[in-house]
């Protein structure tokens, strides 16, 4: 039976980066911070889309359809104003195109 594999095996390890070396963030940070956005925002925006609409349905796509359209738009670190601004105008967009 083998043992446990030594340090000298097969493995790929990575190489330490330059200081200056620019590291592009990954995925799932960008993911973290977007879901932290929706868990943050959703309920305001929710509410504005339901009165926008009078029904609960419809509510909840214009909500989704908005954090949808935004997503790609908020790659970059914005002003909280900004980003609420944003998201509003995706509600009132997404409304107007399924009217």
């Amino acid at each position: 039976m083998k043992g446990p594999p030594s340090q000298s095996s097969h493995v790929l390890h990575c190489l330490p980066q330059e200081p200056n070396e620019k590291r592009n963030p990954s995925i799932k940070t960008n993911l973290g911070r977007f879901d932290s956005l929706v868990a943050r925002h959703y309920p305001a925006v929710y509410n504005f889309a339901s009165r926008l609409t009078d029904d609960p349905r419809e509510a909840v796509l214009l909500t989704y359809r908005a954090f949808n359209s935004i997503r790609k738009q908020l790659w970059l670190p914005r002003d909280e104003i900004v980003v609420v601004r944003i998201l509003l105008k995706a509600v009132v967009r997404a409304g107007v195109t399924t009217a």
